[in-house]
C-alpha cells in the first residue's frame, strides 16, 4: 500500500532507539525525509546515515533534551516546514508511590508529559500557519490499564491520552490531526529495563523479569516496528478523517486478556 508520505517532513522525538527508531525506518521506507531528534548524537547520525544510504532520503539530526525550554524552542525553529510530528521520547521509571519521590516524579513528567505538550504547543501554531499537518502521540497502554508498580507512567500517559483527545477533538478545523497510540508490552530496551526494575522489586532479583513474558498473547512482546507502520499509516491521507483518537496495541491485554 502507497501511504502517500514521499517528500513529506517528519519530525520523530526519541528517535536514536526503541519505538523512535522502528518510526524512523517505516517512514524512511516511504520516502518521508526525516528530522530525528534524541540526546544520543551518536545513535542517531548512526541511524541517520544508515537510512539515508538505504531509502535516498533526507535525514537530519538535532540533539537536543526536551526538558529544557532552549532546546525545546531550537528544535521548533528547525522544524518549521515539517508536515508529521511523532511525540515519543520518554523515559518514566517504574515503581510504585513509595518508590518515586517528587524529584524523580517530576523530571519524568518533564520529559513525556510536559515535552509532548511543549512541543505540540510549537509545532501546532507551525502547521496551523503552514495550512495542515498531523500529530502522532506514542503514549503507553498503563494510561488505561492502570498498574501501582508503573504509578508515574500510569498517571502521566492518562494525562497525555486526555490532551490528545481534547485536541484532536477539534483540530480539523485547522486542518490538523492529533493522534495517539498505546503500545502494550514492546520488545525494546526500555522494556526490558522496566521488567527488571519489577523483577526487583518483587523478587529481590532482576534476573528474573523474564517470568513476566510468559503469560503475554503470541508468547512475546510487540515488535516495535509494528507501532512504526502503524504511525506511518495513521499519518497517512489513509487516515485521513482520523483524530482525537487512541489505538490500543497491545495484543488485547488491555480488553481481558488472560
Amino acid at each position: 500500500m502507497d501511504l502517500h508520505l514521499r517528500g513529506k517532513r517528519v519530525l520523530i522525538t526519541g528517535a536514536s532507539k526503541g519505538i523512535g527508531a522502528a518510526a524512523a525506518e517505516a517512514f524512511a521506507e516511504e520516502g518521508a525525509h526525516l528530522l530525528l531528534a534524541a540526546r544520543n548524537g551518536e545513535q542517531l547520525k548512526a541511524l541517520a546515515d544508515r537510512l539515508r544510504s538505504a531509502h535516498q532520503i533526507d535525514a537530519a539530526t538535532s540533539i537536543v533534551d526536551l526538558r529544557k525550554a532552549e532546546d525545546l524552542a531550537r528544535l521548533a525553529k528547525e522544524a518549521a516546514d515539517i508536515d508529521v510530528l511523532v511525540n515519543n521520547a520518554g523515559d518514566i521509571p517504574g515503581g510504585s508511590i513509595d518508590k518515586i519521590d517528587e524529584a524523580t516524579w517530576r523530571h519524568a513528567w518533564e520529559l513525556k508529559v510536559f515535552g509532548y505538550i511543549n512541543l505540540t504547543r510549537q509545532i501546532y501554531a507551525q502547521m496551523k500557519a503552514k495550512g495542515g499537518g498531523v500529530i502522532v502521540n506514542d503514549i503507553g497502554a498503563a494510561g488505561e490499564k492502570f498498574d501501582a508498580n508503573y504509578i508515574c507512567g500510569s498517571a502521566g500517559n492518562a494525562a497525555l491520552m486526555a490532551f490528545t483527545r481534547a485536541l484532536g477533538g477539534k483540530s480539523l478545523a485547522d486542518n490538523i490531526r492529533v493522534v495517539g497510540i498505546n503500545p502494550g508490552p514492546v520488545g525494546t530496551d526500555r522494556h526490558v529495563t522496566l521488567l527488571k526494575t519489577r523483577a526487583k522489586h518483587q523478587f529481590g532479583d532482576e534476573s528474573r523479569y523474564k517470568e513476566f513474558q510468559k503469560g503475554l498473547p503470541l508468547g512475546r512482546p510487540a515488535h516495535a516496528r509494528e507501532i512504526g507502520d502503524l504511525m506511518a499509516f495513521l499519518a497517512s491521507d489513509r487516515a485521513g478523517y482520523t483524530s482525537g483518537v487512541i489505538y490500543t496495541v497491545d495484543g488485547g491485554i488491555s480488553a481481558g486478556w488472560g
